[in-house]
């Protein structure tokens, strides 16, 4: 027969397996004593790898600027966390004004300390209807990536985000 100490006894050690089963299995929550959960890492969503352009020449000449009147911002940024990628290449290419690609609408760029980019170029001409720039983004570490980035029409810049795969 258990006494009233006993029971008293019980309850605290079931309470105190309890606890440290909520822990092992959960993770630690938000206490009154300011203890907290580390967070987990963000997580973003990978670019999809989009077909690679029948237009795409490798290795563009490293240049930032290209021509007049639009300018594509962007930011590398790695799936695992989220964390910028600084020194990613990025290639950039487009059909010119009257729509055929040629050796000036091309260039590289590498992204800075912050994974930031910025291309100076001529607004891109329509080649199957739709004005479009091609990017093709690599970092060591990362798989490459093709994107594609769509202008609207009468804007004079626009910004695009990479988020890049790591390799297994």
């Amino acid at each position: 027969m258990q006494t009233r100490s006993n029971r008293a006894e019980s309850r605290g050690i079931g309470a105190g397996i309890a606890l440290a089963a909520a822990l092992f299995c959960c993770g630690f929550g938000t206490w009154n004593s300011g203890l907290t959960a580390a967070a987990s890492p963000p997580k973003c969503p990978i670019t999809p790898t989009g077909y690679m352009d029948p237009n795409y020449s490798p290795n563009p000449p490293l240049r930032s600027h290209v021509g007049n009147g639009f300018v594509l911002t962007g930011v590398v940024r790695s799936g695992i966390d989220c964390s910028v990628l600084p020194r990613a290449r990025v290639e950039i290419w487009h059909a010119g004004p009257n729509g055929s690609y040629d050796m000036v609408h091309r260039g590289t760029v590498i992204t800075d300390a912050g994974g930031r980019f910025r291309f100076e170029t001529d607004f891109p001409g329509s080649s199957f209807g739709q004005p479009h720039i091609h990017l093709r983004v690599a970092v060591p570490g990362f798989k490459p990536t093709a994107a594609v980035f769509l202008p609207k029409p009468g804007t004079g810049a626009g910004e695009i985000q990479i988020v890049l795969e790591p390799e297994v």
